[in-house]
């Protein structure tokens, strides 16, 4: 019998997606408000652009981390859906093994701007720049434990053999909303 408590990865994640949302939101507000300040009262807020800039760059890393976790970055699979298991169990760990290494990199480069740009102040609010390059950083560390997670699994054997081919093709998600809704895809 499973446990119906949600896990604490499933919890991290609802909170990513809040965290997403509340950053939408305020890059919503902050935009729109910005544009009605502008054409109707003749004025604006000059760190509206900035900030909500920034919120797009953290909005784009925190929702990466949300689609590495449930697997849903587009791919193609044309090749690795006819392998046998050995050659999918291959595939997988070594995909999984250079986005490990692409993480690496995007945290050693994150970290490096972060250093650099601490002292470096936003032209609008002064804030330190190193709050957008601290973004990178936000994403890097939980990436690479689900990506270590997701490897242990593959190497343990965890994984059925539905679970080997990671990504799904767009037609594929398509195909699989209209089954859903009883309508036939042409």
């Amino acid at each position: 019998m499973t446990d119906p408590r949600p896990s604490v990865l499933d919890r991290a994640s609802r909170v990513l997606e809040a965290l997403i949302a509340l950053c939408l939101a305020v890059m919503v507000v902050m935009v729109f408000g910005n544009v009605v300040l502008r054409y109707v009262f003749n004025s604006g807020i000059a760190a509206s652009e900035e900030v909500s800039r920034w919120l797009f760059v953290w909005l784009t890393f925190l929702g990466a981390i949300v689609a590495l976790k449930e697997h849903g970055h587009l791919g193609t699979d044309m090749l690795v859906s006819r392998l046998p298991r050995a050659g999918k169990v291959a595939c997988l760990l070594a995909s999984q093994v250079l986005m490990l290494g692409v993480t690496a990199l995007l945290f050693q480069g994150s970290l490096a701007q972060v250093r650099i740009n601490l002292d470096v102040e936003a032209p609008v609010t002064g804030a330190p720049m190193a709050v957008v390059y601290a973004a990178g950083l936000a994403f890097a560390v939980p990436a690479a434990l689900l990506l270590l997670a997701q490897m242990w699994r593959t190497l343990n054997g965890d994984l059925r053999d539905e679970d080997l081919v990671m990504v799904q093709e767009s037609e594929d998600l398509a195909h699989r909303d209209d089954s859903r809704s009883g309508e036939a895809r042409p």
